[in-house]
């Protein structure tokens, strides 16, 4: 086996990606933007307009090179209703929709103890248990129409094969549903009335099915074997976790950042700043914490393409130009704290600068909180940041080493299709010094706001 297409289901964009099991490498990606209906009867995910840009990015790549498997890696806090016919039961929920918030009370009479699922309790539909309470309780047909609820990458294994399962890394990914210690149903399911409906738990490298016969003419990809398909934060930790001992630590980046520490041993994690106990495709738990650094990025940067060199470097440094937590409330290290500049950047530069190392010393604090040990691998695009990479080295005073791929997902959903585990090539990255003091004030200010 040599080429997987990932299908990679990202809260920005959709991406359609060929990997060379061989070099671990992308050697194609395709894009379009993942884009939310507004309703009703809730913010939802346009799920035709994904389903018409996957299938017609696989015909597109399948015409240019051999696809020998398909999996799936998408964002968490997310699953489809199916009714008995295989359809959607309900719109499938747009996370960030404030309305399970307007039954808080009510869904926390019910959901369980961190300490069973390892699962802080987050706003809006960040718990998926709440985003299903919700619309349980908003459709009073909605738990008779359902036949079964599948995770969010089995949604489309189940466009391309008929068949139903859940990953249990996206079981695992705050959903208040699972248990991680003992690998089993919470106590959620059965409250919600949902035990039974929800599918079978199964390891993201199990192949789900074969392409149906409809799909194999469509496409001209033939009987190709489709995965179970993971969780995407935990696809990142998959190239590590076969070649690599632990302790190690894994940055996935994206619009969310989720730092995760394999071999770490201290579980007495901090429901209240966003961390939680996350699964990896080995079904381990793994202590880990997160931040929505990917969109805190796009909303201080706003459009503006500029890049930053030393000069800017040096000014933001000179005179203390800080961007302190948090640009997005409600989730993360300071989930209570709002953004504020120590000084304005005198230029968009300077605030580029200033930004990339937020984001790195947020991640520092993320890997504090999580008891991370060893070198840290950096994964997606902000491994291709340089005020990132330098800060993170310097403030965590630990090994950094920055992945070249272009997405940090797809290699790692795609080597769960052989046995083939190539270690990329990834660049150390350096620590800079004068960085030191910096980094120091920043924590300091953070913790006496």
């Amino acid at each position: 086996m040599k080429t997987v297409a990932v299908i990679d289901i990202g809260k920005t964009n959709v991406k359609v990606a060929l990997v060379d099991l061989l070099t671990s490498t992308e050697t194609a990606v395709e894009t379009s933007p993942n884009t939310v209906l507004p309703g009703p009867p809730w913010p939802h995910f346009d799920t035709d307009a994904q389903w018409t840009f996957i299938r017609d990015a696989l015909r597109r790549l399948g015409r240019t090179t051999r696809i020998d498997a398909i999996t799936t890696t998408t964002h968490g806090a997310c699953a489809a209703l199916l009714d008995a016919a295989g359809g959607l039961a309900a719109p499938v929920m747009d996370y960030e929709f404030s309305g399970p918030d307007d039954m808080r009370a009510d869904y926390d009479a019910i959901r369980p103890a961190f300490e069973e699922t390892g699962s802080p309790g987050l706003p809006g539909g960040l718990n998926l248990g709440a985003q299903l309470h919700y619309m349980l309780m908003r459709d009073q047909g909605l738990l008779e129409r359902t036949a079964n609820v599948v995770m969010w990458p089995q949604y489309w294994g189940y466009r391309l094969t008929g068949r139903f399962a859940s990953d249990v890394c996206s079981l695992g990914c705050h959903t208040d549903l699972w248990n991680p210690h003992a690998s089993s149903w919470s106590s959620l399911a059965d409250k919600l009335g949902l035990a039974g409906k929800l599918a079978a738990p199964r390891r993201p490298g199990e192949v789900l099915g074969t392409l149906i016969p409809e799909l194999q003419d469509d496409l001209g990809l033939g009987p190709v074997p489709v995965l179970v398909g993971i969780h995407d934060s935990n696809a990142s930790l998959v190239p590590h976790l076969l070649s690599r001992s632990a302790p190690f630590s894994v940055v996935s980046t994206g619009t969310w950042v989720v730092a995760m520490a394999v071999g770490a041993t201290d579980m007495s994690l901090d429901p209240l700043r966003d961390a939680l106990v996350n699964v990896s495709a080995l079904g381990q738990p793994v202590p880990s914490a997160r931040f929505m650094g990917g969109r805190e990025h796009d909303l201080v940067r706003a459009g503006v393409a500029v890049e930053a060199n030393a000069a800017d470097a040096n000014r933001v440094l000179a005179r203390g130009v800080m961007l302190l937590p948090a640009v997005v409330q409600g989730s993360g290290p300071f989930p209570r704290q709002q953004m504020e500049w120590t000084e304005d950047p005198y230029s968009a530069g300077e605030r580029v600068v200033a930004l990339g190392w937020y984001l790195a010393l947020m991640t520092t604090e993320c890997l504090s909180m999580i008891g991370a040990q060893g070198p840290i691998l950096v994964e997606g695009p902000f491994a291709r940041n340089p005020w990132f990479v330098q800060m993170l080295a310097t403030a965590t005073g630990r090994s950094v080493l920055a992945a070249e791929g272009r997405t940090g997902t797809a290699p790692g959903a795609a080597m769960l299709a052989g046995d083939v585990v190539t270690l990329r090539s990834d660049a150390a990255v350096s620590p800079i010094e004068g960085l030191k003091g910096y980094a120091s004030r920043w924590q300091d200010l953070c913790f006496r706001r």
